[in-house]
């Protein structure tokens, strides 16, 4: 079971259980043409000035908070319904005893760079803000159900670093986020041989450096390499790797 403080895929049980958010008042500062085009030529030049794009997004994303938040509802409540994947991990989880909803699937506003997470206390964090498209949110709850589904059948160890980087493949494997339409169209790796394989590890070890026991990215590559076999070849709930 996982930590109560700490969810399994880095969320904290804080993000999932804190109220849908209030939109704040506008603070012009950062909403100009000069700012604006600062940050666009920072990001061409490579001269970024990284607090400023930092305060400008975060403040941008909070006014925006209540649609953005809306429009992950209901493509929420789209894909507990119409999604093939979605509507199967839901169907497997529920059978180990599990049940994921729309009750304990929340959309919430996030700080950091994860588009979602776990907690076999809390339930799942989507992050509404973080999300380019539909199909994006699907891959993220798609990984986070695999993690659920994890949790369910076997006892998994929160600080058992193998365990954590076999959660991770298996997720990134079997969620949809590593297909190659997903991989070329927007994450420019256009990598032919083996770009599953390939993009399932720099998403693991990627996942793996977050986490506090990692020493550096050595480690990481270790300790995902560890166990890789195994869990990269285990489709279970699935016969084969889904798409």
């Amino acid at each position: 079971m996982s930590n109560p403080e700490q969810a399994a895929d880095g969320a904290h049980p804080a993000a999932i259980a804190q109220p849908a958010p209030t939109p704040p008042k506008l603070d012009p500062v950062y909403y100009n043409w000069s700012n604006t085009f600062s940050i666009m030529m920072g990001r061409m030049t490579g001269n970024r000035d990284v607090e400023l794009e930092k305060n400008y997004f975060t403040e941008l994303d909070a006014t925006k908070a209540e649609s953005i938040c809306k429009r992950c509802e209901s493509n929420k409540d789209y894909l507990l319904q119409y999604s093939p994947i979605i509507r199967f991990l839901s169907d497997e989880v529920y059978k180990l005893g599990g049940d994921l909803s729309k009750d304990n699937i929340l959309c919430r506003m996030c700080t950091n760079e994860q588009s979602g997470g776990f907690s076999l206390d809390y339930g799942i964090l989507l992050c509404a803000n973080k999300f380019r498209n539909r199909g994006h949110q699907e891959d993220t709850m798609a990984h986070e159900m695999v993690h659920a589904w994890d949790h369910l059948k076997w006892k998994v160890d929160a600080s058992n670093l193998r365990h954590q980087a076999c959660l991770e493949i298996r997720a990134s494997t079997l969620s949809g986020e590593c297909r190659f339409a997903r991989e070329f169209f927007t994450r420019n790796q256009w990598s032919i041989t083996e770009q599953l394989q390939a993009c399932v590890r720099r998403r693991a070890e990627l996942s793996m450096m977050q986490r506090p026991q990692i020493k550096d990215e050595a480690h990481a590559k270790k300790v995902v390499n560890e166990v890789w076999e195994s869990c990269f070849n285990d489709t279970r709930p699935f016969d084969e790797i889904y798409r």
